[in-house]
């Protein structure tokens, strides 16, 4: 046998094995014509028509084009630059715009759901039909907090989805987006799930789904499917330093979607749970500040006034761990769990307390817009030197501007110390340390000298915005 004779065996050895290796590779991908074929028919174009003004200045990211562009685009600049779109304030004629967005037909009778951002301030909403009817819809009803919306089209006997279930949605399963991105009618997309129940900037009563499929200008309010053909989610914002896909888009969960078309069916509105309490995430130095073994769950910040939780018997510096059965492992776990909740149910609130678990029965009430604005004053102040600043005894007039009743100490400067490192700023009110409320600032003086060196302790300081939680640790001497 000649040297050659086993490299050309090796080599058909190697191939074979490459062909197999492909082979199962390309079976394990997933399949999704299938899919588009049967429930495609159920997605719908829509394109509304609204009555803006013409921005008189720009603000734009360098680079971008100027105005608000007419047709898919404009949606989604409007969506992420606000309601002017990115010209910001002012504005000089009324005209007529043009945007694009898709929705998806939930029953056969003709009721279709999509994005409220798509529908927002439509003078006109026509819905294109898979066989290319276009019909006019009325606006059942919108719900801005959640970005959802309910239309209703005149026709009898459509193609309708499947609704499945976004609480067994894994991360890293396969999903499917169809929708009509820059006005390309029925285009699917595909990609996993990324991550759930991620909580957006000025978006805390929805858990999104975020995946990696393409999403762009024209996809908002189209249906997310598994691959049962079921839709889990409703696609409605994408993440973008350039106004096209960057490989994050967040979809709602089709849970909360339905059940926020359920109360806009029934009433034209959505009413939600309200517990009542200002939380923030308990990071790992305010963890070991109140002797958790990890962090975990919703710190108490501040107990509302005549609220369902000061009723319950909440207090600031518990730590919601579970809410109604549900574990809370992120601050941002807390306000959907509470959203979804009728108004008027009694759950159960489990917390930390002191270092014992509790568990306390709260009647929710109804959601309502709570905005907290504190202001600093220049009072005379104290030096605190140990952690390196000085406060002042809050005054009756600044007490009542910034409504906080008997307790609290102002911060009036700061050097580089301890209470920098922590986080606290100047105009910073300070309620709490160590978990006692600060009544005057010898009090204070005399709490802080107290305080042990090498621990990290909970401060409870009230500012532009709400009450806050800092982890203030002292050196050891």
């Amino acid at each position: 046998m000649s040297l050659h004779q086993p490299l050309r065996w090796f080599s058909w050895i190697s191939v074979l094995a490459l062909l197999v290796f492909s082979g199962a590779v390309q079976a394990s991908l997933p399949d999704f014509t299938e899919l588009v074929e049967k429930h495609g028919a159920a997605v719908v174009n829509i394109s509304t028509t609204q009555k803006l003004k013409h921005p008189k200045v720009s603000r734009l990211p360098h680079g971008m084009p100027e105005g608000i562009p007419e047709g898919p685009f404009g949606d989604l600049f409007r969506h992420f630059f606000g309601e002017q779109g990115p010209g910001g304030h002012g504005g000089g004629e009324q005209y007529d715009a043009k945007s694009l967005g898709s929705g998806f037909i939930i029953s056969s009778d003709g009721y279709v759901m999509t994005n409220h951002h798509v529908i927002k301030d439509a003078t006109e909403i026509v819905v294109r039909l898979s066989d290319r009817r276009e019909l006019e819809a009325t606006l059942v009803g919108s719900d801005e907090r959640s970005d959802v919306a309910l239309l209703k089209i005149d026709a009898e006997h459509l193609p309708v989805v499947k609704i499945g279930n976004s609480e067994t949605l894994k991360v890293g399963e396969w999903v499917l987006a169809i929708g009509t991105p820059f006005g390309f009618d029925h285009s699917a997309t595909a990609g996993i799930v990324s991550a759930k129940g991620r909580a957006l900037p000025r978006e805390n009563y929805v858990p999104f789904i975020q995946t990696d499929v393409a999403i762009n200008p024209g996809n908002s309010g189209g249906p997310l499917f598994n691959l049962d053909g079921e839709v889990v989610g409703v696609n409605s914002q994408i993440y973008s330093r350039t106004g096209g896909f960057m490989g994050l888009s967040f979809a709602i969960p089709i849970d909360m979607a339905m059940q926020v078309v359920g109360q806009l069916k029934d009433s034209g509105r959505v009413t939600r749970g309200w517990l009542g309490v200002l939380i923030q995430d308990v990071t790992r130095e305010l963890a070991e500040s109140f002797g958790m073994d990890k962090p975990r769950g919703a710190l108490v910040a501040k107990v509302m006034p005549d609220s369902p939780a000061e009723s319950a018997g909440l207090k600031v510096g518990d730590i919601i761990t579970k809410f109604n059965g549900k574990t809370v492992i992120m601050s941002s776990d807390l306000p959907p769990l509470v959203g979804i909740t009728p108004v008027g149910e009694q759950v159960g609130v489990e917390i930390l307390r002191n270092g014992e678990v509790k568990t306390l029965s709260v009647e929710l009430g109804e959601l309502s817009e709570d905005e907290i604005q504190l202001a600093a004053g220049e009072p005379k102040s104290a030096k605190t030197s140990r952690i390196k600043l000085t406060v002042s005894d809050l005054t009756p007039e600044q007490r009542k501007r910034l409504g906080i009743s008997e307790k609290g100490v102002l911060v009036n400067q700061l050097l580089a110390g301890p209470a920098r490192k922590a986080g606290v700023r100047r105009g910073d009110v300070i309620l709490m340390i160590n978990n006692v409320e600060v009544t005057d600032s010898k009090q204070f003086h005399e709490l802080v000298g107290n305080l042990p060196a090498g621990k990290s302790v909970p401060l409870l300081v009230q500012r532009r915005g709400g009450p806050v939680f800092l982890a203030l640790k002292i050196d050891e001497d």
